[in-house]
């Protein structure tokens, strides 16, 4: 094992070569534990008369469960107060309220004033 001290007086190449062993010994470390795993998950399905192929390309046979009904698509509201001043702004009067809505309160315009008219 290295010390600290050891890295600190190793030079930039030496590091790198370093670097490039433990990389190499990683990947084969890797490759060693999935061979392992495989020959045990071999075995566990062995043990329940299956082959590995059979069990990992086993469809679930039971439904998911799903979160009850289906939420039903919500139509957007319809415009309930217009700006006077430029009929293009609405608000449907749920939610926040608008700039223009407020300044109008503010001025003194009677919200009811602003109520677009049903035909």
């Amino acid at each position: 094992m290295f010390a600290k001290n050891d890295l600190k007086e190793m030079s930039r190449k030496e590091l790198q070569k370093l670097l490039s062993d433990v990389k190499k010994a990683l990947a084969s470390a890797i490759a060693r534990d999935q061979r392992e795993a495989k020959k045990a998950a071999t075995k566990a399905a062995a043990e329940f008369g299956f082959s590995l192929g059979e069990i990992s390309e086993t469809v679930e046979t039971t439904p998911k469960k799903t979160k009850g009904k289906a939420k039903a698509i919500r139509k957007p509201s319809k415009p309930v107060f217009a700006n006077p001043e430029d009929k293009t702004q609405t608000w449907t009067g749920k939610g926040r309220q608008p700039n223009w809505y407020r300044a109008q309160v503010e001025a003194g315009v009677a919200p009811d004033a602003m109520r677009i008219k049903s035909s």
